[in-house]
C-alpha cells in the first residue's frame, strides 16, 4: 500500500477560507517516506493575524506563490493509487475537496485514514492526541508546527510508528479489532481487515509476554502467585540495625545512583521527625514546603518502620496525580536505593478498575450506547488489555464520552461473583486488593479511608500507622464521605441502564435471553419485567418533577449578570422549611413506594432466577449485575428520603444547580458541620501513629487551626501530637519578589466594575509583555476571570502572546497547564483548580498574579453553618474560620511559582486588603519569606522589568 499524507495551512476554518500551504508527504510500501512535497499558495485574501502568530505564514511569503491551479497540478499525480491520510484528516479532506473542484479536477475517491483513530487504539495511554506533543513524545523532529510540510512529515513519521506498533499486537488483538470494527462501514474496518487477512497469511510473530484467556489477549497473569517479597529470607534484614544505619546505607546509594542528590536539611528533619513519631505511637502534623522531597520524607521511614516491625503502613494523597507520581517516580527509585527488597503497593477506589467479565460481556453482546465512540473506545480498550498490569482507568485517554462507557465496565462490590467469576484469578481489583495485603507500604486515596470505614473496614488491609499527604484536603473529604451528595443524573443512570427502553437496558436483555432459553417458566418471567416497565417510567417522572420543583426554589443569583447562567445555591434549613415543602415530600413519598415495589418484585425475581441451575454464564452475569443496580435504586430511595426529611441538626442540607441545564444540573448535599469528633473516633484515637504532612498546614506559624478542625485537641492536651515546621530548602529572599500596588481599585462583590477590570487588564498586559508571558493569574471568581479574557487576549495579540482561560478555551486543567508549557509565550487565567496540585517548574512561570485573596464566598452552606457554630460558642468565625482558610489557599498559591532552587519570579497581589485591613498581615507572615514591596502601580512594572533582569545582582 502507498499513502499520502496531507497537511494543508489555511486562512481559518470557515467554508468562506482559503488554502495559503500545502503540504504532502509520500509513503511508499517498503513505510520509508519517499518524497515530501511543499508550496505556499496565493489566497487572494488577506491573512488574518492569529493565523500569521500560529504558523508563522506572512503576506510577504505568500505574494509571490503560485495559484491554487499549478499547486493542484503538480498533487493530483501524487494522489493516485494512494491512500489518503491526515492528522484530523476531514479538515484537510473538505479543503482537499473543494480545491479539486475550483480547478476542475474530479472529486477523490479513494480511501482515507486518520492518525487520530490510530494514535487512539494503538496508543491508549497517550495522554494528548495533538500533533507536536505526540510528535515530542515519539522523539519525531517536528521542527515547524503549523506549516504544512512540517506538519505532514510528522504525521507521516507518527503513521509509520503506528503500523510499527501494530505488527508487534498479537494476532488474537487484531482479530477482536477486526471483528469489532466489522460493523462499521469505513476505511478504518477496511484497513483492520487487510492486515487481519496479511497476518493470517504468516502469523509468524512472536506472541510471548501475553496470557490468552476467553478470547482475549491479555498482559496481566494469574495473581494468586504474587508472593510477598522477602518470603525466602531467613532474617528480618532490619534486626539490630538502627534508622539512622539503615538511613546512611540508603543516602550513599543515592548519591552513587544520583549524582546530582544532596542532602537536604528540611529532608533529614522530616525523616527523623516521622521515624520518631512511629517509635513513640505519636501523631505529626509537618509542614514541609515544595522542594523539601517530603514523599521521600515519609516514604522511607515508612518502609523502614513496615519491614523491621511487620506491621504494614497505610499511605494516603488527596489526589491521583501524586499517588501516580509516588508510583512512577519514588517507588522506583527507592526500590534502587533501599538494601533489601520491599513491596509498595497502589490500591485505589474500586471504579478505578476495569471488571473483565463485565467488558466481555459488553464485547459479546455488543452492548453501545452510542456506537460510533463507543466503539472507538472498545477498540481502545482491547489493545489496552495487552498493555496493562493494572487495569486502572487513569492509565487510558478516555475522550469525552468514555467516561460513560467506564462506567458500565468498572468493577462494583454488588455485581461481583468473587471466587465464582471465570475471571477471578485474572480480576484487577482483586489483584490489587491482594498486593495491598501482602505489601510492606500501602498508597491509597483520603476517599478510600472513608470508603472502608463506611465499609466496616472491608476493603483496606488493617494497619496501625498512617500518613496523610495533602493534609490540609482531609476535613474537606471527610465531609463529603460521612454526609451524603447525589446528582440528579445518579438517579437517572441507574434507570437507564436498568430500563432504557423496551429494547435496550439490563432488563431488556434479561427478557430477550429468558426467551431465547425455552425455559418453561420464561413467559411467566417475561411477565413480570414487562410489569416492572411502566414502574420505571412512573419514578423518572417523579424523580424530574422533584427535581424541577427542587431547582424552582433556588434564588435567582443577584450578583449574575443579564444572561449569565451562574451557579444556583440554596441552604435548606430543618426548622425553616421552604413553604411548598409539604408538595415536594408528597412527590417523593411517591418515589419512595415506587422504587420499593421495584425492589421488591425484582428481588423476588432474581432469587428465583438465581435457584435455577441450568442458567448459561450469560445470565448469570445479568443477574448479577442488576442484582447490584437494583440494591443502587433501593441507596439512592434511602439517600433521597433521609435528605428530605432534613431532621439533623449537626448537618447542613443543600442544593446547587446551575442555570444553563437547570433541573438536569441539580446537586443535592448533606454533610456534617463538624467531622473532628469522628476524625479522632475514627482515626486518632484508634491508631497508633498518624503523620500528617503538606506544604500548608499553618496558619501565621501556628497549627492551632488543623488541630481544631482536625479533631487532634486531646491528643495534644496528652502530649500524643509532634509538631513540626520544616525550614524551606530555597531561598525565598533571592528568588521571588512580592508586589502589591498600593493604589489599586477595590471591589466589592465577585464581579468587578468596568473601572477595576480596565485596570486590572492593563496591569496584567503591561507585566505580561515584561516577563514575556510565562504568567500565571489565580482568580477566585470564574466571572471575573471571564471580564479579564477577551480584552486582555486582544491587549497581547499584537506582542504574540495567548492567553489561555480555564472554561474558555476547552480541555482539563492538565491539558491547559500544558498547553501553557509548551507555548513560548502565554498567559494562563485559572480558577479554584489552579490555586494548587499544578506543578511548572523552571521558565515556563515567571510571574504570578493574585486577583483577589482566595476567601471562600460567606454564604456558602457549609461556611454558613460552621461561621453559626462559631457564633454559638462565642468566637469570631471570620477570624476562627474565614482567615485561616483562606491564609492556607493563599500559600498554595503562591508555592505555584517557585518550584526548584532555580526558579526565579515574581508574585503580585492586586488586593489591597492584604496592606490595609487588620487580618492582611497573617496572610504575608504565612508566607516562607520573599522579599516584599508595595508601591505606586504607576512604578510596579519598572520595578518588575529591573529584579528580572539577569545583569541586576
Amino acid at each position: 500500500m502507498k499513502y499520502a499524507v496531507l497537511d494543508f495551512e489555511t486562512t481559518g476554518n470557515q467554508s468562506s477560507d482559503v488554502i495559503i500551504q500545502a503540504g504532502l508527504a509520500i509513503i511508499d510500501e517498503d513505510m520509508t517516506v519517499s518524497r515530501v512535497y511543499s508550496s505556499f499558495v496565493k489566497p487572494g485574501i488577506p491573512i488574518p493575524p492569529f493565523i500569521t502568530s500560529l504558523t508563522g505564514i506572512t503576506e510577504e511569503d505568500v505574494k509571490d506563490a503560485p495559484d491554487l491551479d499549478e499547486v493542484m497540478m503538480e498533487m493530483v499525480p501524487l494522489l493516485n493509487d494512494a491512500v489518503l491520510v491526515g492528522h484530523n484528516v476531514a479538515f484537510d479532506f473538505n479543503y482537499l475537496q473543494s480545491a479539486l473542484d475550483k480547478t476542475g479536477y474530479l472529486p477523490y475517491t479513494g480511501r482515507i485514514l486518520d492518525t487520530m483513530d490510530f494514535l487512539k487504539i494503538l496508543y491508549p495511554s497517550l495522554t494528548t492526541y495533538q500533533l507536536g506533543m505526540v510528535a515530542s513524545e515519539f522523539e519525531v523532529e517536528h521542527d515547524r508546527p503549523h506549516q504544512a510540510d512540517s506538519d505532514a512529515l510528522a504525521t507521516a513519521l507518527i503513521f509509520i510508528k503506528c503500523l510499527e506498533e501494530l505488527e508487534q499486537l498479537p494476532l488474537l488483538t487484531i482479530q477482536r479489532l477486526a471483528d469489532l470494527l466489522s460493523g462499521e462501514d469505513s476505511d478504518l474496518a477496511w484497513f483492520f481487515d487487510a492486515v487481519l487477512e496479511q497476518r493470517q497469511q504468516n502469523p509468524s510473530v512472536d506472541q510471548d509476554g501475553y496470557t490468552y484467556y476467553r478470547q482475549f489477549a491479555l498482559k496481566t497473569d494469574d495473581w494468586m502467585n504474587i508472593e510477598p517479597e522477602r518470603s525466602d529470607m531467613m532474617h528480618n534484614p532490619l534486626e539490630g540495625v538502627s534508622f539512622e544505619q539503615f538511613m546512611e546505607q540508603v543516602q550513599s546509594s543515592l548519591k552513587e545512583k544520583l549524582p546530582e542528590y544532596e542532602e537536604r536539611e528540611a529532608q533529614n528533619l522530616m525523616l527523623k521527625e516521622v521515624a520518631a513519631a512511629f517509635q513513640e505511637d505519636k501523631h505529626l502534623l509537618v509542614e514541609a514546603g515544595t522542594g523539601t522531597g517530603k514523599s521521600l520524607g515519609y516514604l522511607l521511614p515508612a518502609i523502614y518502620h513496615s519491614v523491621k516491625t511487620d506491621e504494614k503502613v497505610m499511605v494516603s494523597t488527596h489526589t491521583i496525580n501524586l499517588q501516580e507520581q509516588l508510583r512512577e517516580r519514588d517507588i522506583p527509585l527507592l526500590t534502587e536505593v533501599v538494601p533489601f527488597p520491599f513491596k509498595a503497593a497502589v490500591f485505589k477506589g474500586r471504579q478505578h478498575y476495569l471488571c473483565l467479565r463485565k467488558f466481555e460481556h459488553k464485547m459479546n453482546r455488543r452492548d453501545f450506547a452510542s456506537p460510533k465512540e463507543e466503539v472507538m473506545t472498545a477498540a481502545q480498550m482491547i489493545v489496552w488489555l495487552a498493555q496493562t498490569e493494572n487495569g486502572d482507568d487513569e492509565e487510558l485517554n478516555l475522550g469525552n464520552r468514555g467516561g460513560d462507557f467506564w462506567e458500565t465496565v468498572a468493577s462494583e462490590s454488588d455485581s461481583c461473583l468473587g471466587r465464582s467469576c471465570p475471571w477471578f484469578r485474572k480480576c484487577y481489583y482483586h489483584k490489587a486488593k491482594h498486593e495491598a495485603g501482602v505489601a510492606d507500604v500501602v498508597i491509597t486515596n483520603h476517599s478510600k479511608l472513608f470508603t472502608d470505614i463506611q465499609a466496616g473496614h472491608q476493603l483496606l488491609p488493617g494497619y496501625e500507622r498512617l500518613v496523610i499527604d495533602e493534609a490540609h484536603h482531609l476535613e474537606d473529604v471527610a465531609g463529603k464521605h460521612l454526609g451524603m451528595q447525589m446528582k440528579y443524573f445518579t438517579v437517572v443512570h441507574t434507570l437507564t441502564r436498568l430500563f432504557k427502553d423496551s429494547k435496550n437496558g439490563q432488563l431488556p436483555n434479561l427478557r430477550q435471553q429468558l426467551q431465547q432459553s425455552g425455559n418453561e417458566r420464561a413467559a411467566s418471567w417475561g411477565a413480570v419485567i414487562d410489569g416492572l416497565y411502566p414502574a420505571f417510567l412512573d419514578v423518572k417522572e417523579h424523580w424530574d418533577r422533584l427535581a424541577e420543583a427542587m431547582f424552582t426554589l433556588m434564588p435567582e443569583r443577584s450578583d449574575a449578570a443579564s444572561g449569565d447562567p451562574g451557579q444556583f445555591v440554596l441552604r435548606l434549613l430543618p426548622h425553616k422549611k421552604p413553604k411548598s415543602w409539604d408538595d415536594l415530600l408528597t412527590m417523593e413519598n411517591q418515589i419512595y413506594v415506587t422504587i420499593g415495589d421495584i425492589v421488591r418484585k425484582a428481588e423476588k425475581l432474581l432469587t428465583e432466577l438465581k435457584e435455577q441451575d441450568e442458567q448459561d454464564f450469560g445470565s448469570e452475569s445479568l443477574i448479577t449485575d442488576i442484582t447490584g443496580l437494583i440494591k443502587d435504586l433501593g441507596t439512592e430511595r434511602d439517600a433521597l428520603r433521609s435528605f428530605m426529611k432534613l431532621e439533623d441538626v449537626n448537618t447542613v442540607y443543600w442544593i446547587e444547580g446551575n442555570g444553563n441545564y437547570r433541573s438536569k444540573s441539580l446537586q443535592i448535599f448533606a454533610v456534617p458541620i463538624d467531622v473532628s469528633e469522628q476524625l479522632k473516633s475514627y482515626f486518632f484515637d484508634r491508631k497508633k501513629s498518624i503523620v500528617m504532612t503538606s506544604a500548608t498546614l499553618s496558619v501565621d506559624k501556628s497549627f492551632q487551626y488543623m488541630i481544631d478542625q482536625l479533631g487532634l485537641q486531646e491528643a495534644q492536651a496528652q502530649d500524643r501530637l509532634m509538631t513540626s515546621m520544616l525550614p524551606s530548602p530555597f531561598n525565598y529572599r533571592e528568588q521571588a519578589l512580592l508586589v502589591i500596588p498600593r493604589d489599586f481599585p477595590s471591589v466589592k462583590g465577585s464581579v468587578g466594575d468596568d473601572y477595576f477590570v480596565s485596570t486590572l487588564v492593563q496591569s496584567l498586559a503591561d507585566t505580561a509583555i515584561v516577563t514575556q508571558g510565562r504568567m500565571l493569574v489565580l482568580f477566585t471568581s470564574y466571572r471575573m476571570l471571564r471580564q479579564v479574557y477577551d480584552p486582555l487576549k486582544e491587549l497581547l495579540s499584537s506582542h504574540n502572546i495567548s492567553v489561555i482561560g480555564q472554561g474558555m478555551d476547552s480541555g482539563s486543567r492538565t491539558k491547559l497547564t500544558r498547553r501553557f508549557q509548551g507555548q513560548q509565550a502565554s498567559v494562563l487565567l485559572g480558577t479554584s483548580s489552579f490555586w494548587e496540585g499544578v506543578d511548572i517548574p523552571g521558565d515556563a512561570l515567571t510571574s504570578l498574579a493574585i486577583v483577589r485573596l482566595p476567601f471562600q464566598p460567606p454564604n456558602h452552606p457549609l461556611v454558613e453553618a460552621k461561621s453559626e457554630r462559631l457564633q454559638q460558642e462565642k468566637k469570631n468565625p471570620f477570624m476562627k474560620l474565614s482567615v485561616p482558610q483562606a491564609v492556607i489557599r493563599f500559600k498554595q498559591g503562591f508555592g505555584r511559582l517557585v518550584r526548584t532552587s532555580q526558579d526565579r519570579g515574581i508574585v503580585i497581589v492586586y488586593d489591597t486588603r492584604i496592606l490595609e485591613s487588620y487580618y492582611g498581615k497573617y496572610f504575608l507572615y504565612s508566607l516562607p519569606g520573599p522579599k516584599m514591596e508595595h508601591m505606586p502601580l504607576g512604578q510596579m512594572v519598572p520595578r518588575i522589568a529591573e529584579w528580572l533582569d539577569p545583569e541586576n545582582p
